[in-house]
């Protein structure tokens, strides 16, 4: 393996530090004289220990920029299209996407996340870390519940950091130890099963020493792994390895692990979907809502609203342009056509939560993606090239930007959600037994509860949202293609949908395909005429399922194997 990704030194001065409170002195109270520190220093500091565990939460991704220009992966998938038509964002839509042009290449930093949880694992029970009241219940502030509770964080993120490398390039190498200076680190892949079986293992040792949920951390620590975080991570690996891409045979043993897994996190009954769709991604000054299960730090930030809003708006880069084909697939209340002068009347009140269109207002002012409008198609660099911009995230009336005094509002990158958990026992549960039978648990599980249709239609019943129950009577297929669909919406522009047309094994049928707007032209009466329009001709091939691995990393690291294709 790489000896700058396994074998750097991570012991950098304490200081870097993520919240970092003391620098100059070592828990034998003699200052070093300078930034020499010794291991043995470093893990007898109380502060440098609990410190290096938050330092490797800053490898958890934020998927607001994956480009360093405001790219998000919605752009790489058929749901939107990218105003930078030169961003790494839009690789994996065409044919060169490959070993020299890599897109999101995260394999430095994972295992760079990775290695720092084994060093934690490996030095934290004999270290000189220092219990703090971190949970709410009573009892747990004692120097074994810390170092219990700090391990399930390192297992936690071990596990997440292995999913992130698996979901892009499917079988990795798994390192679960300290890789020694002097040991060939040059690994070759264990096998997809492996991988699956060391993440689930993981989340089941962090489930085992973990406060239950984040409502069990006091404020100040909330955003750091929990039980339920686990169960999500393991719901969402177990999903995965359930569904055509890596079941091409279409084993029910691996679709009773991932219900299981979905309705292990259901039972707890803690967490639920929040009465405002909207307000799901906007912490404000609220640690976290019932409905976010984990998500990245939530940093003061005005970024994304700069890089997403349209570009009338102070310099915005209108940066996610939502495609005819992501507008299309909300549905209308009452099953009709949905009106082009009005396109978010009678639709799914999603629809107008994420999509600002013509004449939509923001920031109380409406606007104009007609041709020749202050926020027109093709008007500039920037401006939007379907005919749509994101509104899903943005917060509008607290963020401001390029401006004398730009105002800031906390957000996360929301990584786990309770819509997605019901969604994942939906389509685990409906492959399963179909849309209307209960499973029978397995032994010593919690009972199960909801049908397939049924926990779709509690997203679908969202207060604010309530959009009409998907009716008995639905085939197996049919509700399938129910749950796709719902998936497809709820969780719109989230990065959801770039891997699940992986795993679904349909890339062919939506990404091989040119991805469309809508083109308005003001007539002289002021009515408006539309026009569907090709805005980028798109290609899928079979490679395209897994990530390439980058020239560098096959070259230093010979026995990975590049993925086939590529």
């Amino acid at each position: 393996m790489k000896r700058t990704y396994f074998k750097s030194i991570i012991f950098i001065i304490p200081v870097l530090f993520l919240g970092c409170e003391k620098s100059s002195y070592l828990t034998d109270g003699k200052d070093t004289g300078g930034s020499n520190v010794t291991e043995q220093q470093f893990w007898q500091h109380k502060d440098w220990v609990r410190n290096f565990l938050n330092n490797i939460y800053t490898h958890v991704p934020d998927e607001y920029n994956m480009d360093g220009d405001g790219g998000m992966l919605a752009s790489a998938s058929d749901e939107a299209v990218n105003s930078n038509p030169n961003s790494s964002v839009t690789y994996p839509n065409g044919s060169t996407w490959g070993a020299a042009r890599t897109f999101n290449d995260v394999y430095g930093d994972m295992y760079t996340g990775i290695r720092k949880t084994n060093l934690f694992i490996e030095h934290v029970a004999s270290s000189g870390i220092l219990p703090e009241n971190e949970e709410n219940e009573e009892g747990t502030n004692n120097l074994a519940r810390q170092i219990q509770r700090s391990k399930g964080q390192a297992f936690f993120l071990r596990a997440l950091f292995h999913f992130e490398l698996v979901k892009r390039y499917g079988a990795i190498p798994l390192v679960t130890r300290v890789i020694g200076e002097t040991e060939d680190s040059n690994l070759p892949r264990n096998t997809y099963q492996e991988c699956v079986d060391q993440i689930v293992r993981d989340c089941d040792s962090a489930i085992t020493l973990l406060p239950l949920w984040t409502g069990s951390w006091t404020n100040s620590n909330k955003g750091r792994a929990t039980q339920t975080a686990a169960m999500a991570l393991k719901s969402r690996m177990l999903l995965y390895a359930a569904s055509p891409l890596n079941n091409p045979s279409g084993d029910q043993a691996k679709w009773r692990l991932a219900a299981d897994a979905a309705n292990q996190l259901i039972a707890v009954n803690k967490h639920k979907l929040h009465s405002s769709y909207s307000q799901i991604f906007l912490f404000g000054q609220a640690a976290y809502n019932d409905e976010v299960i984990f998500a990245s730090r939530a940093n003061n930030r005005n970024d994304i609203e700069q890089n997403n809003a349209p570009i009338s708006y102070s310099g915005a880069k209108g940066r996610l342009n939502p495609t005819q084909e992501i507008v299309d697939a909300f549905e209308t209340k009452n099953g009709t056509a949905p009106s082009e002068t009005n396109p978010a009347l009678n639709r799914d009140p999603r629809f107008d939560l994420v999509i600002v269109y013509n004449g939509k207002s923001f920031k109380n002012v409406a606007v104009q993606t007609y041709v020749g409008g202050k926020d027109g198609l093709n008007l500039s660099v920037n401006a939007t090239r379907t005919g749509y911009y994101m509104k899903k995230f943005m917060n509008e009336g607290a963020v401001t930007w390029n401006v004398p005094t730009p105002t800031n509002s906390r957000r996360p990158w929301v990584l786990f959600r309770y819509a997605e958990i019901l969604l994942n026992y939906a389509e685990a549960v409906n492959e399963l037994v179909g849309p209307d039978v209960l499973p029978v648990a397995s032994a010593g599980a919690p009972a199960f509860t909801l049908t397939a249709r049924q926990a779709v239609n509690l997203i679908r019943d969202r207060t604010g949202i309530k959009m009409p129950l998907i009716p008995l009577g639905q085939s197996q297929d049919q509700m399938r293609e129910r749950i796709k669909r719902e998936r497809r919406i709820e969780l719109c522009f989230e990065g959801h949908r770039f891997y699940d047309v992986r795993r679904w094994k349909e890339g062919e049928t939506y990404f091989n395909k040119p991805v469309t707007g809508m083109q308005i032209v003001k007539n002289a009466d002021n009515t408006f005429s539309y026009q569907r329009f090709t805005v980028e001709n798109r290609v899928f091939q079979a490679k395209n399922y897994w990530f390439p691995f980058s020239i560098n990393d096959i070259n230093r690291q010979p026995a990975l194997t590049q993925n086939p294709g590529y």
